[in-house]
């Protein structure tokens, strides 16, 4: 019973799986045939036969019959064709043949896909061909006129064109000839060739109305303006000459004649309407004319400049020699005393060489000058050049001279200080002399020795010949930090010496009541007599800060505010 129940099943299954791709079979065919009826229900022939209205000949005869054939064709069989595939792929359907009725379907939507593009390459082309002769009659209904103007403007201003006329006039002649031969291509139906035709003129037309535009500027300037600036360029060249600026290394001369041969040359090119070589040669030759007006402009200048500058720069230079052979002389003056350090004496020798390659200079312009070689040009970069070394050599002549002096200055400044140093070890000894302490300890003595001969160094020093400033300067600085150190020493003895005596002093009133107290600061006192002021000034403070914390510290104060 199960197994029969299983078999109706499966059974029921099929029917409903048939009927369902049966459906579906059913909805491609009725979406083909809504495609096809739309395709027929298409107004193609009413836009095909917008083409007559132009010229049904030639090239556009033949694309109408071909269009119109083509779409009765469709109409007329692939068409109908199309009801027999979907009538055939119902009925494979029905008889539950679904690969076949598949299959017929697919064939059927590519033959309905292939008139689909078909249709639309036709209306394409029949909108090209449209535009074009919309696009190519609109734009020659300007170009005749404008073809028109061009031949008016030839006419009335041919001296502007002068043998270039005939030229311009067999170019209009030719647009002519184009224009005619576009109305024929029109006339005969071939709207493509025209069209092509029509874009040809056009550039060809910009090209003429813009050489047409350029032409008598460039005409007027190789002929006229170019060549008449290069005839007043040459004469002021010559002109300059005669009044003795040195020109002739410019070659200008030649190069003017090159140029107004190349105009020349020019002028026969646009005449034979060629303008290019024109067009360059017009912007060289301007530039270059700039340029030598440039040049000519700055001999001038410099020619002014050197005739004005070359006393001066003689002037200067003789003064500085001079100045330097004063300068020799001292410091032959100053070797007998002095002691010149290898540097300061490379310096010296340096100086006098550059002063004599600067003369040398000098008389190489006054001889240019002379022999009217060189150009002013050349004259004024090198007296330039002669008046920056000539400030420089100054320059450097002061500070040899300034430091010349120095040694004399640091001599007598070496002398000055060494007196000082004497008066104050006379100063300290005299204040130790005076000073109430028990005695002055050895060392500082042996400081105040140590300090005396450094200063007998200083004075030896100063006594030699010829005298070496560096040796001077050395033993005068080891003489200073010599006092110097016995001037601090010093000064910290008695402070200390002193403030041992008011500690002692303050300690005193807590002697009679404090063995133990009594007992350091008779330490300290002995300490004191045997000239050990700081050991007796640590054993006093000590035992006064052990009874009273502070004190020290204010009898310091109280030391300071006293001093």
């Amino acid at each position: 019973m199960a197994y029969i129940i299983g078999i109706i099943l499966i059974v029921i299954a099929l029917i409903i799986t048939g009927l369902i791709m049966r459906k579906k079979i059913y909805d491609v065919v009725d979406r083909l045939e809504a495609w096809k009826m739309d395709i027929m229900n298409r107004n193609v022939a009413s836009q095909i036969g917008r083409i007559k209205s132009l010229n049904l000949s030639g090239e556009t005869q033949d694309k109408f019959e071909s269009w119109k054939d083509r779409w009765e064709l469709i109409v007329t069989k692939e068409l109908p064709d199309i009801e027999e595939y979907l009538f055939d792929s119902e009925e494979a359907a029905d008889r539950y043949r679904f690969s076949k009725s598949k299959k017929k379907l697919r064939e059927t939507e590519e033959i309905l896909q292939s008139i689909e593009d078909e249709i639309e390459k036709m209306l394409n082309e029949l909108n090209q061909l449209m535009e074009s002769e919309e696009s190519s009659r609109k734009e020659i209904e300007q170009i005749q006129p404008t073809i028109k103007a061009l031949r008016k403007k030839l006419s009335q201003n041919r001296y502007q064109y002068g043998k270039a006329e005939g030229h311009y006039d067999d170019r209009i002649d030719q647009l002519d000839e184009q224009l005619a031969q576009y109305h024929e291509h029109v006339e005969s139906g071939n709207y493509s060739e025209a069209h092509h035709l029509v874009e040809e003129l056009k550039g060809e037309l910009n090209s003429l109305q813009k050489e047409m535009e350029e032409f008598p500027s460039l005409y007027k300037a190789c002929k006229n303006e170019l060549p008449d600036q290069l005839a007043e360029l040459l004469n002021g060249l010559k002109g300059m000459k005669a009044d003795g600026y040195r020109v002739e290394h410019f070659g200008f001369e030649k190069e003017i004649h090159t140029y107004q041969q190349r105009l020349m040359d020019c002028v026969r090119a646009l005449e034979n309407g060629n303008e290019d070589p024109a067009k360059e040669i017009k912007i060289e030759v301007e530039e270059r004319v700039a340029e030598m007006y440039q040049l000519l402009e700055k001999e001038a200048v410099a020619r002014n400049y050197t005739e004005s500058k070359l006393p001066v720069f003689q002037e200067e230079v003789e003064n500085l020699e001079n100045d330097f052979l004063v300068t020799k002389e001292e410091i032959e003056d100053l070797q007998k005393a002095y002691y010149f350090e290898d540097t300061d004496m490379e310096k010296y020798l340096v100086l006098g060489k550059s002063i004599g390659q600067l003369k040398k200079q000098l008389d190489m312009v006054m001889a240019e000058t002379e022999e009217a070689e060189s150009s002013h040009s050349t004259l004024r970069s090198e007296l330039e050049n002669g008046f920056e070394q000539v400030e420089d050599l100054q320059q450097k002549h002061d500070e040899f001279k300034n430091q010349i002096q120095n040694l004399r200055k640091d001599e007598v400044t070496a002398k000055e200080k060494l007196e000082e140093m004497k008066n104050e070890l006379y100063r300290i000894s005299r204040r130790l002399n005076k000073s109430n302490i028990p005695g002055v300890p050895s060392f500082i003595w042996n400081l105040m020795e140590d300090a005396a001969n450094k200063n007998t160094r200083v004075l030896d020093a100063l006594n030699k010949q010829p005298l070496d400033i560096s040796e001077v300067q050395q033993a005068l600085s080891d003489a200073e930090a010599g006092v110097a150190q016995i001037a601090d020493k010093t000064e910290i003895i008695l402070d200390q010496a002193y403030l041992t005596e008011q500690v002692i002093q303050y300690a005193n009133r807590y002697r009679s009541q404090n063995p133990a107290l009594s007992a350091k600061l008779s330490e300290s006192e002995r300490l004191f007599r045997s000239y050990e002021y700081e050991l007796a000034l640590e054993q006093a403070a000590k035992a006064v800060e052990e009874i009273e914390p502070g004190a020290l510290k204010r009898i310091e104060e109280y030391q300071q505010a006293a001093n």
